[in-house]
């Protein structure tokens, strides 16, 4: 248990990792347009994404691990330390990357080293909500934004009233993001060490219990918050401010946006839904959340006219995408060599 417990540092580093990259994309546009403080913000997204992670982070689970069954736990402390490092890097030098992006190019080094074979299919289908996403939360933004400017219009709200509204709407859409969050990245964290677990169950007051998975999950989504806490302020001004300027208004859009994108690609209800009405299913899958905050406010920038958007920014953070998952995936490709050649360790089954 000890040993499983050290090689599991390594995906609260990646959490930690995604809380610091991504926890700028949750409350950065309101804490950016001065509606919150970064302290409200940072503690809202902590719990909520706890209560994402817990209680609805199984249905993109599943699915990254059958991109590659990580069935050595040092096999699965070297992706998750992979993908980390890379997210690391970026963070470091203020290019908000994926996560998503990061862990799957972790998970396809694996699969050549260990000579496993890649779910291409499913790798395409991964791939493609890597352009969906943005594309769909830009989409939304657009639509959101006409429906809100007709509704506040006809209704006439005065200036204080729709402060006070768009402060509490801020707060309610940003624990709606760090929910979806949560609910949708926690596979990013902890999902490789699923085949691996050797957590016990975890019993609670009024007879209710955790499954192993969610301990996991809970101890994945406490990284997160703790990367929201010390270090997603750093890259709340390149969300913020440096693509486009948006005022507190266009904020809640943007919170709005992304968190319907993370929330549709992670909800097992709706995918259930879908299903049994013979209808086209959504797959669950970890998407981006900077990658959909981003999109929402290019969206956003494009009800303007497009000149007001940092365009050679947005064409770097593109740069780092592509970069993300093969630097991540040759970085666990030779970590793998190293550690199983050198320590000896079993990194495959």
């Amino acid at each position: 248990m000890l040993g499983f417990l050290l090689f599991l540092s390594s995906g609260l580093f990646l959490g930690w990792s995604l809380g610091a990259n991504d926890g700028a994309t949750i409350f950065g546009t309101a804490v950016g347009s001065k509606m919150l403080k970064f302290k409200t913000a940072a503690l809202t997204a902590t719990a909520f994404v706890i209560i994402g992670a817990v209680f609805a982070g199984s249905g993109t689970s599943s699915t990254l691990n059958k991109l590659g069954t990580i069935n050595a736990v040092a096999g699965a402390f070297m992706v998750e330390l992979s993908a980390a490092i890379t997210v690391y890097l970026m963070v470091r030098t203020k290019i908000i990357t994926s996560t998503s992006q990061a862990i799957v190019g972790a998970i396809i080094g694996w699969n050549f080293y260990s000579l496993k074979a890649t779910n291409y299919a499913l790798f395409s289908t991964i791939a493609a909500t890597w352009v969906i996403g943005p594309v769909l939360a830009s989409f939304f933004a657009i639509c959101i934004y006409y429906i809100l400017k007709s509704f506040v219009k006809k209704c006439k709200v005065s200036l204080l009233k729709q402060d006070a509204y768009i402060r509490i709407g801020l707060i309610l859409s940003g624990a709606f993001s760090a929910y979806a969050l949560g609910a949708n990245n926690i596979a990013n964290v902890m999902g490789v060490f699923i085949p691996s677990n050797l957590l016990q169950p975890l019993p609670l007051p009024f007879g209710l219990s955790l499954s192993s998975t969610q301990v996991l999950f809970l101890i994945g989504a406490i990284a997160i918050g703790t990367g929201i806490f010390t270090y997603s302020q750093k890259n709340i001004d390149t969300i913020s401010r440096n693509i486009t300027q948006i005022s507190p208004f266009t904020a809640w859009i943007v919170i709005i946006s992304q968190s319907l994108v993370l929330f549709i690609f992670a909800s097992t209800s709706l995918h259930n839904f879908l299903l049994a009405h013979n209808l086209p299913t959504i797959p669950l899958v970890p998407v981006s959340s900077s990658q959909a905050t981003i999109g929402a406010i290019m969206g956003i920038g494009l009800l303007k006219g497009g000149h007001c958007i940092n365009w050679r920014l947005i064409s770097r953070m593109i740069t780092g995408w592509i970069a993300t998952p093969l630097i991540s995936g040759i970085i666990c490709y030779i970590s793998l060599f190293v550690i199983a050649n050198v320590f000896g360790l079993q990194v495959y089954k």
